[in-house]
């Protein structure tokens, strides 16, 4: 009794630290303010498909970075050889930037008995900390290849892009944005989020300037590595490539107007390091002309007439007054390491945002509130509890959620909901399972122990392959998708306890409280009572034989799978920007029609943008393709995007931009190539476990079956044209997820009958194990379907590309698993029998047993 209480004890407190978690998500300000601010601040974020903002992806210009490094030691090195009297012919320069490398420099050497003083010289001009070198030298017949090394470049991109984060945020920080998120992302990306900011411009402008300030002295006769640059008049300066002065010594910079002239200007001051350096290079370099080079442009270009001490200087060009001030800035928050481009851009207008939380909540909660009458209208007093439980573990939930610091988007609310809606999966499944105990007469105690002891495997089993597909979404998801699948997997666990643990306890204290206040021995044994109408109508269904038509059921699967096939090779499915790369923009313009729409679009020039009225009227939806598939080409669509938004501004002051989705080649690309990926491995590491834990031919024909589930939902998408998107995948992660779920409680099942009578028929033992599963089969799907249909009746087209195929996908997933994968294991196991082999591998006490009896 002691250790139970203990048990009690231990539920209960993480109940209530769920509970305390989650709280403040939705205390009144009123009480908010009489509690620590520590604890009321501990919320949940909003996404900016929530509350609005702007999301910018930027890829770093590596090849910049490998091709500065390059020169740098390449030029120290052939100082060096010339110091030593190593005489040599330079050939090449080349930058192909081939594989993740920078491309190399090539010489050839006058005398082939100076090969080992190149590479001993390459190694002390490049020698990193850990004693490796930065470059790597390779010597063929006195031909030297110089390139960078690979490790070196790899630690390069590492350091260099966490040296941006720093620059960007400093930068987002002096604009006064309101809580700017900069992350890295992936190995060559940084995500920018802004929220409540709908138009990114000024900051794309900001983000994308290196700001990168180089000193450069114009080439003489002397000098050897020589370069071109212009400047915004076009006048082209002869330079040293060979940097005087770097950028990064600047401390403070401002926008000015000058006192001589009274133009803009921008001063700036050196560290004590660069004041020096900048004396020292100016006394002896009196008469030269020394050139300021700022992201690549000459800005001034003076003659040094005399020393310039102090560490000041004065930037004069072409300013206006905000373009000084910005300039002065980027340079006062120290210039970005590389180029950054901007590969994808998603803004959400707050008026969206908003909507899009009132659709999520009152979809979710009017799913809720179905799935919980639903499970009383089941199983009455015992289905209550179920349903308490329930509204504890989504309590957990966003207790976890809120602890994690997570952020809670669009994709997450569908989460959530979809989240309870399987979660009754486990409650259902214990209820059956103690239902069937009390059938053979059990007492209410000893039915509840013993049913949880039968479910409990059979929900490990569904959940741990669920959450196979779910993590695949955490490892190759971004942004929201991943919050979609953080939310899952936490609903998972969460539901695993409180239906094993936190039901089990409130169930054995009822049925004892009852026994306490009876002192008839015989009442006490009485067996559980469950009686309601849909109870008495699922236990009418029992006798089906899902076998007997086994060859139509399986004929028609194939030949919609074949038909799915051949929707998605024509019409194909309707991809969004996620894929195919572009620009998709929503928008609301009350003064314009479609037609004025349209003209105003010809007129500026965009001819390649379809126009389409979405939604209410004035309300359209504008697609841009990809303009051109090439390098740096992410910018292009940027660029495009603001042109086109200016143009359509000007014709309708009153237009709000509700939604914007840039996407570039490089992410569409990736983006493709992973979603493919996540659903291969996703098959594999559940046929891997299944194989693990069941035998070969039951993984077999439950990963045959989620296939041909898989396909038609596929079909699906194509035959109704819903866009097929990063939420399309989400769906199809989740699906799999489910169909898997679904299947493992049916096997699970056979796999019990088969120990408990090997030598029965395999036909029959499909048949009993299907229709003894038959009632858990329904009412989940019944409460799936519950949770899922108000989202996608009401959710609008936010969550449609989820919802409305999950819905598909719920009733094609559970008529597989009665009549698809039941077929397939017996055609499976009909032919294992035919081959000899038992169904089931022998267990350990099988093996033991039968070895006790051999003298």
């Amino acid at each position: 009794m002691a250790r139970f209480s203990f048990r009690g004890f231990v539920y209960v407190l993480i109940v209530m630290l769920g509970l305390l978690s989650a709280a403040p998500n939705i205390l009144p300000q009123s009480i908010k303010q009489q509690l620590p601010t520590w604890y009321t601040t501990s919320t949940l974020s909003l996404g900016l498909d929530l509350q609005g903002g702007s999301h910018l992806l930027l890829a770093a210009d590596t090849n910049a970075l490998f091709e500065k490094q390059l020169n740098s030691f390449s030029s120290d090195l052939l100082s060096e050889l010339r110091s030593q009297n190593v005489r040599y012919t330079k050939t090449s320069h080349s930058l192909t930037h081939k594989d993740s490398r920078s491309g190399s420099v090539v010489f050839i050497l006058r005398s082939a008995d100076d090969a080992r003083k190149v590479k001993d010289t390459a190694y002390q001009i490049s020698a990193q900390p850990n004693g490796s070198s930065a470059l790597d030298v390779e010597i063929k017949q006195s031909t030297v290849t110089l390139t960078l090394n690979e490790l070196y470049t790899e630690q390069l991109v590492k350091d260099t892009l966490s040296r941006s984060v720093e620059v960007v945020r400093k930068r987002l920080n002096e604009t006064g944005l309101t809580e700017p998120s900069v992350t890295l992302q992936g190995k060559d990306a940084i995500l920018v989020q802004m929220p409540g900011m709908s138009d990114p411009t000024q900051v794309k402008k900001l983000l994308g300037t290196t700001a990168q300030m180089t000193f450069h002295w114009a080439a003489n006769s002397q000098s050897e590595q020589v370069m071109n640059k212009q400047d915004a008049a076009g006048n082209t300066y002869r330079l040293e490539q060979k940097v005087a002065l770097e950028g990064e010594h600047i401390t403070d910079a401002a926008g000015v107007l000058s006192s001589e002239n009274g133009q803009p200007v921008v001063t700036f001051r050196l560290d004590s390091a660069g004041a020096k350096q900048f004396a020292t290079m100016t006394r002896d370099n009196i008469g030269r002309v020394l050139a300021i080079v700022l992201d690549d442009k000459v800005v001034t270009a003076p003659v040094i007439n005399s020393v310039i001490p102090g560490g000041r200087g004065e930037i004069t060009g072409n300013f206006t007054l905000p373009e000084a001030g910005n300039t002065a800035l980027m340079l006062r928050t120290g210039a970005l390491p590389v180029p950054l481009t901007i590969i994808e851009e998603r803004t959400v207008g707050p008026d969206l945002g908003s909507d899009a939380i009132q659709t999520g909540v009152e979809s979710g909660v009017a799913g809720a509130l179905l799935v919980l009458a639903f499970m009383v209208a089941i199983y009455g007093r015992w289905g209550a509890i179920a349903s308490f439980a329930l509204c504890i573990n989504m309590a957990l939930v966003f207790g976890a959620l809120t602890l994690f610091g997570a952020t809670l988007t669009l994709p997450g609310i569908a989460g959530l909901i979809l989240t309870m809606g399987m979660a009754v999966d486990a409650n259902i499944l214990i209820n059956e399972r103690i239902r069937e105990e009390s059938k053979k007469g059990r007492p209410a105690a000893s039915a509840i122990e013993v049913g949880f002891d039968k479910a409990f495997a059979t929900i490990v089993d569904s959940n741990f392959t669920t959450l196979i597909a779910v993590s695949l979404l955490f490892m190759f998801g971004s942004g929201p998708i991943k919050g979609f699948a953080i939310t899952i997997a936490l609903g998972l666990v969460s539901s695993v306890f409180t239906a094993v643990a936190l039901t089990k306890m409130l169930m054995l204290r009822v049925v004892k409280s009852k026994q306490k206040n009876t002192q008839d021995r015989a009442q006490q044994r009485v067996p559980l009572r469950f009686s309601s109408p849909l109870l008495r109508l699922s236990d009418k269904l029992s006798g089906i034989n899902f076998l007997a038509k086994r060859k139509i059921a399986l004929a028609v699967s194939v030949v919609l799978t074949v038909l799915s096939i051949g929707l998605f090779a024509k019409p194909g499915l309707h991809y969004g920007v996620d894929f195919t790369g572009g620009t998709m923009i929503e928008l609301t313009a009350p003064t314009l029609t479609t037609d004025e729409l349209r003209n105003v679009i010809e007129s500026n020039g965009f001819d390649q943008i379809a126009i389409q009225e979405y939604g209410s009227e004035h309300h359209y939806l504008l697609r841009a393709p990809v303009l051109d598939s090439s390098g740096e080409l992410e910018n292009s669509n940027a660029k495009q995007t603001d042109a086109l938004k200016r143009a359509i501004s000007q014709a309708d002051s009153e237009v709000s931009f509700d939604k914007i989705d840039m996407v570039g080649p490089k992410v569409s690309g990736g983006f493709a190539e992973l979603s493919i990926l996540a659903l291969l491995i996703a098959g594999g590491g559940m046929l891997v476990y299944l194989w693990a834990r069941f035998e070969a031919h039951f993984a077999s024909a439950a990963l045959l079956t989620v296939i041909l589930d898989l396909t038609k939902t596929i079909g699906f998408f194509a035959l109704t044209g819903i866009e097929f998107n990063l939420t399309a995948v989400a769906a199809l992660l989740a699906l799999i997820g489910y169909s898997i779920n679904d299947k493992v409680v049916v096997l699970d099942r056979i796999r019990e009958l088969l120990r408990l009578d090997p030598n029965k028929p395999l036909a029959d033992t499909i048949n009993e194990a299907v229709n003894s599963t038959l009632s858990r089969t329904v009412f989940t799907s019944v409460t799936t379907l519950l949770a899922l249909l108000p989202m996608a009746i009401f959710g609008g087209d936010a969550v449609e590309s989820f919802a409305v195929p999950m819905v598909f996908a719920v009733v094609i997933g559970t008529s597989s698993t009665l009549f698809i994968t039941s077929t397939l294991l017996y055609l499976l196991g009909s032919r294992r029998e035919k081959q000899g082999k038992a169904q089931l591998k022998p267990t350990a006490e099988e093996i033991k047993a039968s070895l006790s009896h051999i003298p």
